[in-house]
């Protein structure tokens, strides 16, 4: 097990070399084998998510986050686009207006993401390394005084609020806190290395887990709180990364950076269905406003790749001039730009969700990644850099 900051510097290959010598998990179910990735090739010419016909579906989960649904605890706020630059531990401050960093202030060292809390009233400062979490207030969007938790690599909230869950990666932890005083409640071992995101089903009953240097994913009742199953994904180093449901709540997508696409994973059986290739190092994963696609931000491959829900394939593809690292990020309260970070370029990157043209790079920090669009519609956050229901 190392450190994210170290793992963060390393190359992929060193990482997928390094979660190949993973030890096993306590838990070994029976092996899944996932179908074959699809052989068609996506369109290079990038179509407005708003063109695609809408998926026929009994529900959708994010009916609450479309554009102009902003809750009135957060309806007064000013737009802000909030940076954490891992490397600089610093928080850089973006008017999306002018797409001009307006204030630059120091955090712990080694700042994750800036993650919304349960009530949308606060914007929490992952301080990996620092053991701590930094509080901003997103009516001033000024930070406050640090609270000590220890290794907070991410932060997620139970679907009703009543805690918060720290991933703490270096500990093989999911911590169970309070979600407003952050204190300790329940310490959940995990049997597996690297985890760090997830995403809950359409009931809220369940969390599923990514574990990115052993290559599983946990199903966890975080009621109890146990985890229920293990489940091993195959071929080469899976290295796991972002987790979202898809708005009929019926299959999970996690990326995967090693294997550059995503995982297909039914949320009713978590039973793997496929995996679908994106681009090199496939990190994070945004829903458009519409609910009809899903933005894919190819790390290593220095693009976007925008897979349909309903054809559940990749329909487009946006390319950085000259290359990049889009790493995380969010879709602007309107839904016309996609805001991702530079991980290992110091810029944020900023693309126009209906031509998928790049029409920013605004320079930062060194190290961005976890970067918060703030506000974003949606009743309530349950976490990561913005997860709205």
């Amino acid at each position: 097990m190392i450190g994210r900051r170290a793992a963060a510097a390393l190359p992929l290959a060193a990482l997928a070399a390094l979660a190949a010598c993973t030890p096993a998990p306590a838990v070994a179910p029976p092996p899944v084998s996932p179908s074959p990735p699809p052989s068609s090739s996506p369109s290079s010419s990038p179509p407005s998510s708003l063109s695609l016909s809408p998926a026929k579906t009994p529900i959708d989960v994010y009916a609450a986050d479309r554009p102009g649904m902003l809750s009135a605890v957060v309806r007064s706020f000013p737009s802000r686009v909030y940076v954490p630059n891992s490397a600089s531990g610093t928080v850089s401050v973006i008017d999306p207006r002018t797409y001009r960093v307006t204030r630059t202030f120091r955090v712990g060292t080694v700042p994750q993401h800036v993650v919304p809390s349960w009530d949308l009233r606060t914007l929490w400062v992952n301080n990996n390394s620092d053991d701590s979490l930094t509080p901003i207030n997103p009516r001033t969007g000024r930070p406050g005084r640090p609270i000590h938790v220890a290794d907070p690599y991410n932060l997620y909230f139970t679907p009703d609020g009543s805690a918060a869950i720290v991933m703490a990666e270096r500990l093989r932890e999911l911590d169970f806190r309070d979600p407003h005083t952050m204190r300790l409640t329940h310490r959940l071992r995990v049997p597996c290395t690297g985890i760090n995101h997830g995403d809950f089903t359409a009931d809220g009953s369940l969390f599923l887990a990514s574990c990115e240097f052993s290559g599983h994913l946990l199903v966890v009742d975080w009621k109890r709180p146990k985890v229920t199953r293990v489940i091993v994904l195959h071929g080469g180093t899976p290295m796991p990364q972002d987790v979202k449901l898809s708005p009929d709540g019926t299959v999970f997508y996690v990326a995967d950076m090693w294997r550059g696409g995503v995982w297909l994973v039914d949320a009713a059986t978590f039973r793997v269905l496929r995996f679908l290739r994106t681009g090199d190092g496939a990190h994070g994963l945004y829903v458009s406003r519409d609910s009809r696609v899903l933005y894919v931000s190819d790390r290593g491959a220095g693009d976007v790749s925008v897979v349909s829900f309903a054809k559940r394939a990749v329909v487009a593809r946006w390319r950085i001039p000259g290359g990049g690292s889009p790493d995380m990020g969010g879709v602007t309260a309107d839904g016309k730009q996609l805001w991702l970070s530079g991980r290992y370029h110091g810029v944020v990157y900023v693309f126009s969700t209906a031509t998928g043209t790049l029409l920013h790079t605004i320079k930062v920090g060194s190290g961005p990644h976890g970067l918060c669009v703030y506000p974003q519609p949606g009743r309530h956050s349950l976490g990561h850099t913005g997860v709205f229901r």
